[in-house]
């Protein structure tokens, strides 16, 4: 029993690492099941033993937490731009960003995905924003902010639009910081 569910463990992280790989590259509507299952060296009815479905497959590969820093702890003046800085570790630093680039590339395209965005917004970056800048526009300020780093995330990672992806890390805090800081602290009405 223990061998069987080592390799069922082992099976279930081939197929997650392929799906992750080709919605990545290829986006959730281009990507097939029978691609993440030559990808991933098995049987495509394996794939869909294991995860239902290609829906339920990218649900479970596009899986993310930003592990977003606390903002009270920084000082008021570097808040948007430790922000964007951390933004830009989590899209290009060692854990990668492929869970969220599966999800922006799908998101135009399939409500599941456009969902979980939607639920990233409202599980991490409004408690993230409501700490630092409680009230009524918290909402509007955690969309703002979304809003800012995913068209950042979509011009830089997806479409690679010139000269935005090719800005350094410092530019990119230089330039977007000060519009998220904006959004978090200054006066929106």
């Amino acid at each position: 029993m223990i061998v069987k569910t080592l390799k069922s463990n082992r099976t279930r992280a081939r197929i997650l690492t392929a799906a992750e790989r080709l919605f990545a590259e290829r986006g959730y509507e281009r990507t097939t099941i029978r691609e993440i299952s030559a990808l991933a060296e098995i049987d495509p009815a394996m794939v869909m033993r294991y995860f239902g479905n290609k829906e339920c497959l990218f649900a479970k590969a596009a899986v993310f937490d930003l592990r977003l820093p606390d903002l009270r702890t920084l000082k008021r003046s570097r808040v948007g731009g430790a922000l964007v800085e951390h933004f830009l570790e989590t899209w290009e630093g060692e854990a990668g960003g492929n869970g969220l680039v599966i999800l922006l590339r799908a998101a135009a395209s399939n409500e599941g995905a456009a969902e979980t965005l939607r639920g990233i917004l409202q599980t991490q970056i409004l408690p993230a924003i409501k700490r630092i800048s409680p009230g009524r526009l918290a909402p509007a300020r955690a969309g703002l902010v979304a809003s800012q780093m995913l068209g950042l995330a979509l011009g830089r990672y997806v479409l690679k639009l010139s000269p935005l992806a090719n800005f350094s890390r410092t530019d990119v805090v230089r330039f977007v910081g000060p519009a998220v800081q904006h959004y978090i602290l200054d006066e929106l009405e």
